[in-house]
């Protein structure tokens, strides 16, 4: 028979926001990557979809579930879970203040199990770990041994060392943006503490997880010993499948970033380390993709400006970085891969990630990397054979990388390094990110899952 799985996602998924002509994220783009694999196989299993929304305005199909009272003994405020289908996959929507994401509202334990009601899936498949959902939705469901969490960004280890590198002035500082939106680099950095609680306790209660990297997976074995875990690797946004840097093409000393916009990020590291290369590479350009957030020419803007974003314009000033510094804003997928062909070396200086989409995009292309050895980043990309790894936040030794990628001494092959990090890197991500071989291991995962139900 086959089986139901209901997906539980953090995000509208750009296929559904553009079908309803809504505006979309594409900041979890693998999972676009695997939900264009799944979509339209009718052989493999029937798939339900859940996200967050803000207001049930934003879904046109008046489809609604509803509930006075559930056996609590008492009154509940009525329940809406709006549904319509797309492609023959039902999709949900649940209410979520996802401008606060670290706050758990009881009303979301019963719309996800109005869901669950309503769909009847024999596995729930939850993406990520660190919003009240999660949990929420582990609790709903009841039987443990059928749900199944896909962990993304470890929200305990990123709040324990959010602020590294920043002077403890700007830590404290609150400018007016922040104080409206509550959202300083203080109340962020106790947000991660917050969902890490909330992703530790949705861990604790769940029997099967999926990771890709030794630091996710050492991770959720300490939370939960019990929990049986599976690798699988990612898919990525089909259009990173096609096009290939090359060394010739590219702009010599042009270095491109993927996001810049809260300090995990760690684009302060960047500056500082392009203060270094411009004194031997005068025509070094540093592109940023992602919010821009740090205008600051009018009124407006100085009111909008967040406290990072003001650190990081002292921080161009200081070093007079006004014309080396080009903040694209935000990119779809095809804009993203034009940026990384430009690009003479990718950079990922962040604090702490798992694995982020950017390298894996980069990785696809061929585009030269050097990263920080920081979390899952090791197990993706291996120091000096397909990509560079240095210090996290060392300032010297991130320059270093980037320098050693502009070096055009050839090898005995004929080939510089950054022409041979970049073709063992697309020959290794063809292997890790291969939609074909990661949907036959979601099949198997799903399959063992399904046994235990």
């Amino acid at each position: 028979m086959m089986k139901r799985v209901l997906w539980v996602c953090n995000i509208m998924l750009p296929a559904i926001a553009q079908e309803l002509n809504l505006p979309y994220s594409n900041r979890e783009g693998w999972l676009s990557g695997i939900f264009e694999k799944v979509k339209g196989r009718e052989e493999s299993f029937k798939l339900g979809v859940c996200f967050p929304v803000n207001s049930f305005k934003e879904l046109p199909v008046q489809d609604a579930r509803m509930l006075n009272s559930w056996g609590y003994g008492f009154d509940i405020p009525l329940v809406r879970v709006k549904c319509f289908s797309l492609s023959g996959i039902e999709c949900y929507g649940f209410k979520e203040d996802v401008s606060r994401p670290d706050v758990h509202c009881f009303n979301q334990d019963v719309q996800l199990r109005v869901i669950i009601n309503d769909f009847k899936p024999d596995i729930i498949h939850i993406f990520g770990t660190e919003f009240p959902h999660c949990m929420a939705m582990v609790r709903a469901a009841y039987r443990p041994e059928r749900v199944l969490i896909s962990m993304q960004g470890i929200c305990k280890e990123i709040g324990n060392v959010y602020t590294l590198g920043l002077p403890e002035e700007v830590e404290d500082r609150e400018t007016f943006r922040d104080h409206l939106r509550k959202d300083s680099i203080a109340k962020q950095q106790t947000k991660f503490l917050i969902r890490g609680a909330f992703e530790a306790e949705a861990i604790k209660h769940c029997f099967n997880v999926t990771g890709r990297t030794r630091f996710d997976r050492e991770y959720t074995a300490r939370i939960n010993p019990k929990a049986e875990y599976f690798h699988m690797n990612e898919t990525m946004r089909r259009e990173f499948y096609s096009g290939q840097w090359k060394m010739e093409d590219c702009q010599e000393h042009r270095i491109f970033l993927g996001q810049g916009d809260y300090p995990l990020k760690g684009m302060h590291f960047m500056l500082e380390a392009m203060a270094l290369l411009l004194r031997k590479y005068p025509d070094t350009m540093l592109y940023v993709a992602g919010n821009i957030i740090t205008n600051y020419t009018t009124i407006k803007d100085k009111l909008k400006i967040s406290s990072y974003g003001k650190y990081l314009r002292e921080l161009i000033e200081k070093y007079g970085l006004e014309e080396n510094v080009v903040m694209v804003g935000k990119l779809n997928a095809e804009e993203m891969k034009e940026q990384f062909l430009k690009c003479s070396v990718y950079v990922c200086p962040s604090i702490l990630e798992n694995s982020p989409n950017t390298v894996g995009e980069a990785q696809l292309l061929g585009v030269p990397a050097a990263a920080s050895q920081a979390g899952g980043i090791p197990d993706i990309i291996e120091d000096g054979k397909d990509g560079l790894l240095f210090p996290v936040g060392d300032v010297e030794k991130l320059a270093g990388a980037i320098e050693r990628i502009w070096d055009r001494t050839k090898d005995e092959n004929g080939e510089t390094l950054s022409q041979r990090l970049s073709r063992r890197a697309r020959e290794k991500a063809r292997i890790i990110y291969d939609g074909e071989r990661n949907y036959a291991r979601l099949l198997e995962i799903y399959e063992a899952v399904g046994k235990k139900g």
